[in-house]
């Protein structure tokens, strides 16, 4: 007969690391250093097709780990190290190539990096952990970025696309912030600011 005094308490399910997104934003890390080797030797052609490839599976994985439920703390964390890469490459590729119709705009970029790295900045202090989260905001930045460096090696400079990209990215990563500093944990589940105040509105009505 089983003692009613003791209680079972079962192990946190593991996470299935082992799915699509995942890959996408594995594919991402490890392309990362050809993309920019590439742009090192400055083949334009080859860097402008890994580079829009890393671009485009960064809008996937998110999409992906959304509508299928597969959002996982480790692939939070691995979509940023590739991100982090991805820019890296993406940056070194626009000042090797295309630095002459950035620069007279080039104060929102610098804002753009500045908002970047305050994120990941508050993320490390407050978890010592990557900012692995998937926004709906961070899907859109994305698309707009992909966009944006795709327009930009085919047809040239838009200034206004340029503008909406960049300045899309600095509000999506203070959105970012801000639900970094609400939040308890870093974890899978969380899609925006709206949505985290709403929740913490209802927790604290019951």
């Amino acid at each position: 007969m089983a003692d009613q005094g003791s209680t079972t308490t079962e192990p946190a399910p593991k996470e299935r690391i082992l799915n699509v997104p995942n890959l996408l934003s594995g594919y991402r890390l490890l392309a990362f250093p050809a993309t920019l080797y590439f742009a090192i030797r400055g083949n334009e052609p080859v860097f402008v097709v890994l580079i829009c490839i890393s671009l485009v599976t960064d809008v996937l994985d998110g999409f992906i780990a959304r509508v299928f439920h597969l959002v996982t703390r480790f692939g939070g964390a691995l979509d940023n190290i590739a991100d982090l890469g991805t820019y890296a490459a993406a940056l070194y590729g626009v000042f090797r190539f295309r630095w002459d119709a950035i620069r007279p705009h080039v104060w929102i970029l610098y804002a753009f990096l500045g908002a970047l790295l305050i994120s990941y900045s508050v993320a490390w202090i407050r978890f010592r952990k990557m900012p692995g989260l998937h926004l709906y905001s961070g899907v859109i930045k994305a698309s707009l970025q992909g966009i944006f460096f795709f327009v930009l090696f085919a047809w040239g400079f838009w200034p206004w696309l340029y503008y909406l990209a960049a300045g899309w990215g600095i509000l999506a990563y203070i959105e970012k912030t801000a639900v970094l500093f609400l939040l308890e944990d870093i974890g899978p589940g969380t899609k925006g600011l709206y949505w985290l105040i709403k929740k913490r509105r209802k927790k604290s009505a019951k």
